[in-house]
């Protein structure tokens, strides 16, 4: 079993922040007008706030996911999405919609509300302020748009205040390996 590591961390600053808007909005003109964005809560609020202003997309909707823990899944990872508010159908049916979160970690929430607008009749783009490919549980899937690559935990200046809680260490073992089980 391998012992736990200290967790590499990024803590950005607000400069740092309107950086990576900056390399987004072209990105995003690129594959044409949105008609509106879908946030994901919690992490998903201030970066689409900043990109809806900057792209200005008036239309804001939310979407909030949980994957509850499941005493009886075999894995974790794999336990399925309950979204606790979503757009109605009829404000995405045939729309194009850019859905917009902090981090795309395991890629499990970006995914899901994708496939969720998809279901809907929308025609969906993802969009994160980090990729993280080494924790992604999609080997063929990442977000449409991106402002940096990092396998670091990144700590936004509008988290600051809780200081490093909860990203001390981390277990360096592969997932699905026996030793992270």
């Amino acid at each position: 079993m391998s012992p736990k590591q200290p967790l590499r961390h990024e803590i950005l600053s607000w400069q740092d922040v309107d950086k990576i808007v900056d390399v987004l909005v072209p990105q995003i003109r690129s594959a044409g007008s949105f008609d509106a964005m879908i946030l994901i809560t919690r992490g998903g609020i201030v970066p689409g706030g900043l990109l809806a202003e900057a792209l200005e997309i008036p239309e804001v909707l939310t979407a909030a996911v949980s994957f509850l823990e499941d005493p009886h899944a075999q894995d974790e990872m794999k336990i399925w999405p309950r979204f606790l508010q979503f757009p109605d159908n009829t404000l995405l049916r045939g729309r194009q919609i850019l859905t917009v979160d902090d981090v795309w970690g395991s890629g499990r929430t970006s995914t899901a509300v994708r496939s969720r607008a998809e279901a809907a009749g929308a025609i969906p783009y993802t969009c994160v302020f980090h990729f993280n490919p080494y924790r992604s549980l999609f080997s063929k899937a990442e977000p449409d748009f991106y402002g940096a690559v990092t396998d670091a935990y990144v700590v936004y200046p509008w988290e600051t205040d809780r200081g490093l809680l909860g990203i001390s260490t981390f277990d360096p073992s592969p997932l699905g390996s026996p030793e992270s089980n």
